[in-house]
């Protein structure tokens, strides 16, 4: 079946033709006023459509319902776009496009590049954007990484960090909700953007906050709960997440509240954002502006689909790729947004990733970039062309979640039951080995017996996120109590903070999904994207319940930020300063020492000590006296030892020497 999979997939590529790949025989638009240029004085319109015989704008004074107030013919322009322009001051009037395409009218739909727009998203609304800026917004500043390896990301939904009764947070499922301070859960422990602060991570990455397709007037939410990755408006804030989605201003400035309370607290904000696909195909704003396009082809002309929703867009086509570096630009620049997820990442080309690179680093030389090396399915654009994870040392500046460490610690995504390294499933140390080097390079490691890559592929620390969940597949603790169901609760929690230990001790970024640091449940729902609030929100008395596992993270949080042992930058300190140490062929046994002098660490020497077994094992202290204690079991001691080390099931042990 394997050689079936990889037979049909080169047929797709030898039919994805060199036009496909680049650019057909359309003209490429080059300026920068795609979508409205607004004044007080008038108002601009442009939009680029070269196969429409005819185009034509709708105003209207509702953002839904109601007839168009006035209807104008655009002017043929250069390079496939059309425009118009509109004296007088129109702030606030929605609008539409639509196209004649072949004897028939199309949709109207916004233009891909709108940036304000009414409920639900149908129609585009005239804004001036700087009276959607909130106060002191212009003094607001980016927090400052030295090193993409700096980072500890918090992976967070929206309306999951709110909704529950127990948030102790006003304005549940809103973007200003997160924004709010001093909000506790009712045993009195902070919650929100305050406990976010108190546990230390340095940016949160939202799940996607663009505007997707939603019922964002339901009366009933529960019915109508969205992960976010069906995008509709690429450059609009999700209304949903608005006090008032009727007014397409009021989603902008509360977008830009969040932001900037997350910043005043010293947190960046990376946005997941979902260019690989649409939430519609034959009738999304793309198709119905250029019919095709946008979209990647099989060899019988019907719409490939490498993300599993029905189409895949054409990042390699040359107003596609403009289309992806101006939005992120505009978000970086606009929003002040610190980094950018990139959903199955694997289905855009490598060009135009290094392109996106380049201009956002322009723009913040810190900015965080990340995303998904891989795809749903297969694609018609050769995989030497995309950005995969095993691609990566040809990408500028993007990282590559690391599936390796993620399924070595805590067993298969898709096998459920599959125990891993921390539930004490023999032969995986070599996967743990892997994904603390961060994928790169090491003589140590014996990659013929790592789950996944039979080589190294990162060039650098930087190139991989670290992690043991996030929002896809079972939360971290669900999934031990799938896989290890003999286990004890008290034996599952040691299990727990032995996977955060190994995540955020290992090299690369560290990155850890909203509430794994007081034992999150889903109760149990392996894919959460339309399960309602009970099974979705994040659950605050789990804070006091397992106060003793966010202590634990929030200390695991400080010891790495502390020392730069954990967070070297290049492969050659990797190789120099990272040293797996000998365990006798133990199972279930890691242990490695780090050169912390090397890198200016205070502290000289540390050894990283895990027992993923389900038996105590005692491992004797090399290289001298005068070791101090900083992690025994799970629990930060301090102390003197000299000699051995008692290590218990399930537990990460860290011992130095100043």
């Amino acid at each position: 079946m394997k050689h079936l999979f990889l037979l049909l997939a080169l047929i797709a590529n030898v039919h994805y033709s060199n036009a496909q790949m680049k650019n057909e025989s359309f003209p490429t638009y080059t300026g920068k006023d795609l979508g409205l240029t607004y004044t007080p004085v008038q108002s601009k319109f442009r939009i680029w459509a070269p196969t429409a015989d005819r185009v034509q704008l709708k105003l209207y004074r509702q953002a839904q319902g109601g007839k168009a107030i006035q209807s104008i013919y655009l002017t043929k322009a250069q390079m496939g776009t059309w425009t118009t322009v509109l004296t007088g001051d129109h702030l606030g009037t929605y609008y539409t496009f639509s196209i004649e395409y072949d004897g028939k009218w199309l949709d109207e739909v916004p233009d891909p590049y709108a940036k304000a727009v009414g409920i639900n998203g149908k129609r585009a609304m005239v804004v001036d954007l700087k009276k959607t800026n909130p106060i002191g917004w212009q003094r607001d500043r980016s927090p400052v990484l030295k090193s993409a390896t700096d980072a500890v990301i918090y992976e967070l939904h929206v309306r999951d960090a709110s909704i529950a009764a127990n948030s102790g947070i006003k304005h549940k499922g809103k973007f200003i909700g997160l924004a709010e301070t001093g909000t506790k859960n009712e045993e009195g422990l902070s919650t929100g953007l305050d406990h976010l602060t108190a546990l230390g991570v340095t940016h949160v990455h939202l799940l996607p906050c663009f505007d997707f397709y939603s019922d964002e007037d339901a009366k009933n939410y529960k019915e109508n709960y969205n992960w976010g990755y069906n995008p509709q408006n690429y450059n609009v804030p999700e209304g949903m997440y608005a006090t008032d989605a009727t007014d397409g201003n009021v989603r902008i400035r509360e977008f830009k509240q969040l932001i900037k309370a997350f910043h005043q607290k010293g947190l960046g904000v990376v946005m997941d954002v979902v260019y690989n696909h649409t939430g519609q195909t034959d009738h999304s704003n793309f198709n119905q502006l250029v019919p095709g396009y946008y979209y990647r082809h099989t060899g019988t002309g019907k719409f490939s689909d490498a993300t599993a929703c029905g189409n895949e867009t054409a990042s390699e086509k040359s107003m596609m790729q403009k289309f992806m570096i101006e939005s992120v630009v505009y978000w970086a620049k606009e929003y002040h947004v610190d980094g950018f997820r990139f959903d199955l990442m694997g289905v855009h080309d490598i060009e135009t990733m290094n392109l996106i690179s380049a201009a956002l680093h322009k723009i913040n030389p810190g900015i965080l970039l990340y995303g998904e090396g891989w795809t749903a399915g297969s694609s018609p654009l050769p995989d030497s062309l995309r950005a995969l994870k095993k691609n990566v040392s040809s990408l500028n500046g993007i990282a590559v979640f690391s599936d390796d460490i993620r399924d070595g610690i805590k067993g298969s995504w898709s096998d459920h039951t599959e125990k891993g390294f921390v539930s004490s499933k023999a032969g995986t140390e070599a996967s743990i080995q892997f994904g603390i080097a961060a994928s790169c390079k090491h003589p140590q490691i014996d990659y013929s017996k790592v789950n996944y890559s039979s080589a190294p592929y990162a060039k650098a620390p930087g190139d991989i996120i670290s992690y043991a969940e996030c929002h896809d597949n079972h939360t971290l603790w669900d999934k031990l109590a799938i896989s290890a169901p003999d286990a004890s609760v008290d034996e599952r929690k040691e299990m727990h903070k032995l996977a955060l230990s190994i995540v955020l001790t290992s090299q690369g970024i560290s990155f850890l999904h909203a509430g794994t640091e007081f034992l999150r449940s889903k109760k149990g729902v392996e894919n959460s994207y339309n399960s309602p609030d009970s099974i979705n929100e994040i659950d605050w008395s789990l804070k006091t319940k397992n106060k003793d596992v966010f202590t634990y993270v929030q200390q695991l949080i400080q010891m790495r930020k502390a020392h730069p042992a954990f967070r070297m930058q290049t492969t050659e300190q990797l190789q120099k300063n990272l040293t797996f140490l000998e365990t006798d062929n133990k199972p279930g046994i890691v242990g490695y020492q780090l050169d912390g002098a090397d890198v200016n660490d205070s502290w000289r020497n540390i050894q990283v000590w895990f027992n993923g077994g389900n038996t105590k094992r005692i491992i004797p202290v090399t290289n001298g006296s005068g070791w101090k204690t900083a992690i025994i079991n799970n629990q930060f001691v301090t102390e003197t030892r000299t000699d051995i080390l008692t290590l218990l099931p399930h537990s990460c042990s860290v011992i130095y020497k100043d």
